[in-house]
């Protein structure tokens, strides 16, 4: 049971259990379906160096631990799946590979593992000498790349809350320059990166998976039409489709660029929902109720002038908008 008194549908090692019980023929079919069924969503991995803070991000996004908790974390010595299904829009896998995994052993299937990858999230640590991070990135890029070539490239330039503004700024430019000079050497300049400044402490690494998940949502282009359609209509400043476990947003309108302080309003007024919710709104002995459910909606007035207003989409989907007092006389119409 995650924060707010809202449970999250992610299962450890869920992905690859049929390889682990095929042979008992004790395996129903109902589990045969679920397993086949995850195979064929799109995969993310998360890939670096030891210690660069990979386990840490998945389990403050996914699993909603305490960024403080994760310095307790053991060391990944093994790949960890994970299956995420919240929703029809947010169905993928994210493994969990070891910093000291060697992708020339013999054992290695690059097939097995690339193939079926939707993206691959690199992990930098900003605060270490990442000489030895980027060498091992354009290792990984040069043999994923054989296998699919199709799959995008994610950086995650990580721990930068440690960070000065003009430090971030500089690191980044002197990791992505790095970078793209070793692909021009491997001659793989057409492979595109994209590059992230994440932190566990604040909404940044939110915003970031935010951005990864979204390509590998074929209905994206139609969603952000129509929120840009209902933008206009309504007057909103900018609108959100968030996963109200994750609080990654499936999508936002093209009207404007992502402000982090207006993601992070929108982000945080879920959680204040639910947690009312589950103080006010939930019956005693009601064991099976939702602190979010089908009658969800919210309005908080900020002192300036700003209105936040969220609405039920779904189980676990909600719209979350930003828009000024004047504009809310249409807010029926939302």
């Amino acid at each position: 049971m995650s924060r707010g008194g809202y449970s999250n549908d992610y299962s450890d090692d869920q992905v690859g259990s049929v390889d682990l019980h095929l042979g008992s023929g004790g395996l129903k079919d109902k589990e045969v379906a679920a397993n086949m069924a995850a195979r064929n969503k799109p995969r993310i991995l998360l890939m670096g160096l030891r210690k660069s803070g990979k386990s840490s991000i998945q389990k403050v996004v996914f699993h909603k631990m305490s960024p403080n908790e994760t310095l307790f974390l053991e060391t990944t010595n093994k790949i960890v799946k994970n299956d995420v299904s919240n929703s029809s829009f947010v169905q993928f896998q994210i493994w969990d590979f070891p910093g000291q995994l060697n992708l020339f052993d013999p054992t290695f299937d690059r097939e097995a593992i690339f193939g079926g990858c939707g993206a691959l999230i690199f992990v930098i640590d900003a605060q270490d000498k990442y000489y030895d991070a980027l060498a091992k990135l354009n290792q990984t890029v040069e043999e994923a790349i054989k296998v699919n070539p199709d799959m995008s490239f994610e950086i995650f330039i990580h721990k930068v809350d440690g960070l000065s503004e003009d430090q971030k700024i500089d690191v980044q430019r002197d990791i992505q320059q790095q970078a793209m000079d070793y692909l021009s050497e491997g001659k793989l300049d057409k492979v595109h990166l994209s590059f992230y400044l994440t932190s566990i402490y604040d909404h940044t690494i939110f915003e970031a998976f935010s951005r990864v998940v979204q390509k590998l949502i074929p209905q994206l282009p139609t969603l952000e039409e129509l929120l840009n359609i209902l933008n206009s209509s309504c007057k909103i400043d900018k609108s959100y489709l968030i996963d109200v476990v994750s609080k990654i947003y499936v999508a936002t309108d093209s009207l404007s660029p992502v402000d982090t302080h207006s993601y992070e309003l929108c982000s945080d007024m879920i959680d204040v929902v639910i947690d009312i919710s589950c103080i006010y709104g939930m019956k005693e002995n009601d064991a099976e109720g939702l602190a979010y459910d089908d009658k969800s909606q919210s309005i908080i007035k900020l002192s300036n002038g700003t209105i936040l207003y969220l609405r039920e989409v779904n189980k676990y989907l909600a719209l979350v908008c930003m828009l000024q007092k004047d504009n809310f006389d249409k807010h029926g119409l939302i």
